[in-house]
């Protein structure tokens, strides 16, 4: 698949982008390529595209510059193929709030753009049914691994959302590439073991794992040196909000097959669970930090007030 045929599935068939529509694509100095073929295929549908580039992000959920934000707000459509990712910032969500309906590509490298839009985006979407159809109405969600996983959530009020891909509505909001469903959870405890993939290391080698405790749904225990020392950054800034635990997210993107080692792409493949700490304001929760770190499992059975839920499966 070329990065016009995966352009073309985001246009189309995830933004249903109409030619009385206004589209504004974000990107920054690395991401150009996928920020322009974007552009490309939304301006042969409408006469009122444009780009904005602007330099990368100094993290994940930085705010980008004023203008950028504006322009997000201002348009019916937005995509912001970005390498920090502005999928937790409350541009994006002032945006939404707006009534733009739009998706955050974050860190899409070329090979992930055009492997993760190469999907059936309505076969996703039934996946995320089915999914959010045995986890909505659980007290209790628990997910444990061969690794050594064993943790515990409760969702309490905190909704359900589903990334299906499929942006239609005025408001609508999706990662691309897309297929999750997710939670803030209010409350959590036990052990949590990553054994995909998590920044800053990428896609872990065979046998190496990560592993973190959890009580009353912050983090208190960090086994990565790296990864601690990042989340130690954050508290200087925000206190606890750093060690928040953030979401339960559950892959279903059967077009992947396999880890790549980008985040983006792998949390979203099907029969995995990636857990987060950090911010959850932008996805239900009450939390605001400068972080939001996904770890995925590869080997995860989860279940729902004591079932165990079908995970779709590549």
């Amino acid at each position: 698949m070329s990065l016009r045929d995966a352009a073309e599935t985001a246009i189309t068939q995830c933004l249903a982008l109409e030619e009385t529509e206004s589209c504004c694509i974000v990107t920054d100095d690395k991401r150009e390529p996928i920020g322009e073929a974007l552009y490309e295929v939304a301006s042969e549908v409408t006469d009122d595209a444009t780009i904005i580039r602007f330099p990368p992000g100094a993290s994940h959920g930085a705010e980008p510059p004023e203008p950028v934000s504006s322009a997000m707000a201002a348009s019916d459509v937005f995509l912001a193929p970005t390498t920090k990712s502005l999928s937790h910032t409350r541009a994006r969500g002032d945006a939404n709030d707006a009534g733009a309906r739009g998706a955050t590509l974050p860190g899409i490298t070329e090979e992930v753009f055009t492997t993760g839009l190469e999907a059936d985006y309505e076969t996703i979407a039934q996946h995320c049914e089915d999914v959010l159809e045995q986890v909505q109405d659980a007290d209790e969600i628990r997910v444990t691994s061969p690794q050594g996983t064993d943790i515990t959530f409760e969702p309490g009020d905190r909704e359900w959302h589903d990334d299906t891909g499929i942006v239609h509505d005025a408001g609508d909001f999706s990662n691309l590439p897309a297929g999750e469903v997710f939670v803030s959870p209010e409350d959590v405890n036990g052990t949590y073991v990553v054994d995909g993939t998590m920044m800053p290391h990428g896609l872990l080698d065979e046998g190496q794992t990560l592993e973190f405790d959890v009580e009353d749904g912050q983090v208190t225990r960090i086994s990565d040196d790296e990864i601690r020392q990042s989340v130690e950054d954050a508290a200087e800034e925000v206190g606890d909000a750093a060690y928040n635990l953030a979401e339960l997210g559950i892959g279903t993107n059967v077009a992947v097959t396999e880890l790549v080692g980008s985040v983006l792409l792998d949390e979203k493949a099907g029969g995995t669970v990636h857990i987060a700490i950090g911010d959850d304001a932008g996805i239900g929760g009450d939390t605001e930090a400068p972080i939001h770190f996904d770890g995925i499992l590869r080997e995860p059975t989860v279940y729902a007030d004591g079932e165990e839920i079908d995970l779709p499966q590549p």
